[in-house]
């Protein structure tokens, strides 16, 4: 049997992170304006292009293409245009290391849980870029409130997220699936609970969307941002949204577990993926904005208790056994 290349390999693996980081976030951003429209009796998006509106998001991408790109004179103009690269490519950096089935990952790290929660982390600081170069005060607030958020919802979800590590006892994320039990969905169901919130939250998602808040602060960090740039913090949103389902799916719903893992394990994953996605659309229709009040409370009083109380659950059930 002929080898292949250690450098292919790499070019290979490559590729095809890159071609599923451009396709599963238009996925999700097609399937938004869909589940919406139908959850809110919203008929537009399904006319574009005819059947079930396919063209709609052609639509978007070429009304955001013909848009001109213009940046505030009280700009910090460097920051202010690198702002939208900073925001999505590390969720593309990120997916490298979310298995599909085992072997069927861009690099499978040791410590891949750690890295994909670094580095979608880095994600945010495109949000406060964004926010402090505009040369807005509202932007600059919406930047600070991201600040706050990201504080406050980040511990929760390496709290949940370290309770299936410890449970799994491994960091790599393709041990973790293969650890997973069906037990797990009851046992580490707090945790999921928490991980999905606080991970939502993250993306300043609905209810989540105070830095956004288009009522008091326009659009946030993102006023003074048009054509392809603000399009580009779109994606990046969508992209942060395969990324939490990615990780949600290996860590709490096994990841490609399910009938005939062995031949279309990765399908299993995308259809996890694709479920988790749309809840997470499902959530920005039913729920209304919390205050800022609200949103850190919820954070401080709610979801760090229950993660540490989930922790040490878990403690003491690994010691146990």
């Amino acid at each position: 049997m002929t080898t292949v290349p250690d450098w292919l390999e790499v070019v290979l693996r490559a590729v095809a992170v890159l071609a599923a980081f451009l396709v599963l976030p238009l996925l999700v951003g097609q399937a938004e304006h869909k589940v919406m429209a139908h959850m809110q009796g919203r008929m537009g998006p399904m006319y574009a292009g005819g059947f079930h509106g396919w063209a709609q998001l052609v639509a978007d991408g070429v009304k955001f293409a013909q848009k001109e790109d213009v940046a505030p004179r009280a700009a910090d103009r460097a920051v202010f245009r690198l702002a939208p690269a900073v925001a999505l490519v590390p969720y593309l950096v990120a997916l490298t290391a979310i298995p599909l089935a085992p072997g069927v990952v861009g690099a499978d790290m040791d410590a891949g849980l750690l890295f994909v929660l670094a580095a979608s982390a880095v994600g945010v600081l495109g949000t406060l870029m964004a926010g402090w170069a505009s040369g807005n005060k509202y932007s600059l607030l919406g930047g600070l409130r991201t600040a706050a958020q990201l504080l406050s919802y980040e511990l929760p979800l390496v709290l949940a997220a370290t309770s299936v590590a410890m449970a799994a006892g491994t960091l790599n994320l393709t041990g973790i699936a293969d650890a997973w039990g069906p037990w797990w969905l009851a046992w580490q169901l707090p945790a999921a609970a928490v991980f999905l919130v606080a991970g939502v939250a993250e993306l300043q998602r609905p209810p989540f969307d105070m830095p956004i808040a288009d009522a008091e602060l326009v659009m946030g960090p993102y006023t003074e941002y048009g054509g392809l740039r603000f399009a580009l913090f779109l994606l990046a949103e969508y992209a942060g949204i395969v990324v939490l389902a990615g990780l949600f799916t290996v860590l709490f719903l096994g990841g490609w577990a399910g009938p005939f893992a062995h031949v279309v394990g990765w399908l299993w994953t995308l259809v996890k993926v694709f479920v988790v996605s749309v809840v997470v659309i499902w959530i920005r229709v039913a729920w209304p904005r919390l205050r800022e009040d609200q949103l850190q409370a919820l954070a401080w009083k709610v979801l760090v208790p229950v993660a540490l109380g989930q922790l040490v659950l878990t403690g003491v059930v690994v010691v146990a056994s």
